[in-house]
């Protein structure tokens, strides 16, 4: 290594380094027991209760309401197992793999194989090589994504920004599928633990709705909650660096690689539980363990610090999030539709 490049990585690694110590100073990195005990036990009473209110209920058209219901739950419970993922709750890996296990149990999903990708994504946000949030087939986040695109997915990318919210509809699928994938084919670990939770939710999720409803309902009541899962999953997660700067090659330092890739956004107490914390994902990159009730405070902590050592530090809205995702999904495929123009001109 050089010596300009030597001072440069101190100099950065100082600078997360006193960050690190501000935020560990006010006390944000300690555990939140309680209130993880009072949250994960009342998504259980809300998922107990909607499921009791789907059995008295029977064969009525009120049960999309709890399709509804049950579409808010999975998301919550999926948002603990986040939190599990990144050793939020318990200091150790082992309580928080077994807590986030059972979350995905509860959900349908596979939460090794959903942390794995995760942690990868952490680890190189928005990098167009390695992130594995940017290589989803039926979307291009870069121009040289949308370049590659052939035949129908390149259909896709050039209407990208229209069928964003439709395809949402299915990553509640995606997400049974490829976990259920990803078990078969033994690319996680407890795979007998999670095939066996994964089996017994299919069975007895499928076994409750065609039970007690009617066929032709029972398939709109699997439809409408597995879509708006499926909505709400992404619209809490896409806000968070789609349309941010993406990297390719040798990343920046870690601060800089986490700040400038994220987006924050602004809101209250509300926003924080409609997102699961999600929404200051500029402090959660930089301290991925740090209780989802500490991220607020930590949030002026860490804009100050940016402000004070010239690092853009991006914070918009809800609704404009949404707008710059579709502006850049639209701007990517824009070539593509302008080269389609220039061939039947």
């Amino acid at each position: 290594m050089s010596g300009s490049a030597a001072t440069a990585t101190t100099t950065t690694g100082g600078e997360y380094a006193a960050l690190l110590g501000e935020v560990r100073a006010a006390g944000l990195l300690r555990r939140r027991y309680g209130y993880y005990a009072w949250k994960i036990a009342g998504n259980l009473a809300v998922l107990a209760g909607a499921w009791v209110a789907f059995a008295f209920l029977g064969d009525s058209w009120w049960q999309l309401m709890i399709a509804a219901v049950l579409a808010v739950v999975f998301a919550q419970l999926a948002f603990i197992g986040h939190d599990a993922g990144h050793k939020q709750i318990f200091r150790t890996r082992r309580p928080n793999d077994i807590l986030g296990t059972v979350h995905g149990g509860l959900v349908g999903m596979s939460y090794r194989w959903w942390i794995s990708g995760h942690n990868r994504h952490h680890a190189n946000p928005n990098h167009e090589d390695h992130d594995p949030d940017l290589d989803i087939p039926a979307l291009a986040f870069t121009s040289r994504q949308a370049r590659i695109k052939s035949g129908f997915l390149r259909w896709m990318a050039k209407h990208q920004a229209v069928l964003f919210f439709p395809l949402l509809t299915l990553e509640g699928l995606n997400l049974h599928v490829s976990g259920i994938r990803a078990i078969w084919r033994g690319e996680t670990k407890a795979r007998r633990l999670e095939g066996a939770l994964l089996t017994a939710h299919v069975v007895v999720y499928l076994a409750a709705v065609f039970l007690v409803l009617s066929p032709g309902l029972a398939v709109l009541f699997v439809v409408i909650h597995q879509a708006l899962w499926g909505v709400y999953m992404g619209c809490s997660f896409a806000p968070n660096h789609k349309g941010m700067p993406t990297m390719t090659g040798q990343p920046l330092d870690f601060l800089r690689r986490q700040v400038l890739t994220s987006r924050n956004v602004r809101g209250g107490r509300l926003t924080d539980f409609a997102l699961g914390g999600l929404n200051y994902q500029i402090e959660h990159h930089l301290f991925p363990n740090m209780p989802r009730p500490h991220l607020r405070h930590a949030q002026p902590i860490v804009r100050r610090f940016c402000a004070e050592h010239g690092i853009s530090y991006s914070q918009t809205s809800l609704v404009r999030s949404y707008r710059h995702v579709l502006e850049h999904l639209h701007e990517m495929g824009a070539p593509l539709r302008a080269a389609d123009r220039a061939r039947t001109a």
